[in-house]
C-alpha cells in the first residue's frame, strides 16, 4: 500500500493506493476531508496510440498553449487570418465541457499546431500569433 498527498482545487487529500495484478479487485481509501472506500475490477491497460511530433512556434510569436488535456472540436482560424483580442481561436473539449480558447492579444495567425479531432495535452501548442 502506497500513500500519496494530492491537491485538488486548493483541497488536500491523503490517498492510499494498492498495486495489483490483472484480474484482481482494487480497494482504495481516501481520507481528508472526506473518507470513502471504493471497490472496482481492474481493467486491462489501453493500447497507446502513436504520438504526433510536437509543433514548434515561429521565433518571436505569441504562443497559445492548451490549458488542459482534451480534444480539439474545432479550429476557427487559418494561417494568415488577423484576429483581435478575445477572438475565439479554437474549441477544446475537456471533461465533457467545451472551452473557447481565445486570443490574448490582436495579431496574425502564423502557425497552427493542432487540428480538428486531435487530442492535446496540457501545454501543447495550439496557435501562434505574430
Amino acid at each position: 500500500m502506497r500513500k500519496f498527498k494530492i491537491n485538488v482545487n486548493g483541497n488536500s487529500y491523503e490517498v492510499e493506493v494498492e498495486e495489483i495484478g490483472a484480474g484482481q479487485s482494487v480497494v482504495t481509501s481516501v481520507a481528508t476531508p472526506a473518507v470513502a472506500t471504493v471497490a472496482a475490477q481492474a481493467a486491462p491497460a489501453p493500447q497507446a496510440k502513436p504520438a504526433a511530433a510536437p509543433a514548434a512556434a515561429p521565433a518571436g510569436a505569441t504562443v497559445i498553449n492548451a490549458p488542459m488535456p482534451g480534444t480539439i472540436l474545432d479550429v476557427k482560424v487559418s494561417v494568415g487570418d488577423s484576429v483581435g483580442k478575445g477572438d475565439v481561436l479554437c474549441i477544446l473539449e475537456a471533461m465533457k465541457m467545451e472551452n473557447e480558447i481565445m486570443a490574448p492579444s490582436a495579431g496574425k495567425v502564423v502557425a497552427i499546431g493542432t487540428a480538428k479531432g486531435s487530442s492535446v495535452s496540457t501545454g501543447d501548442l495550439l496557435i501562434s500569433l505574430a
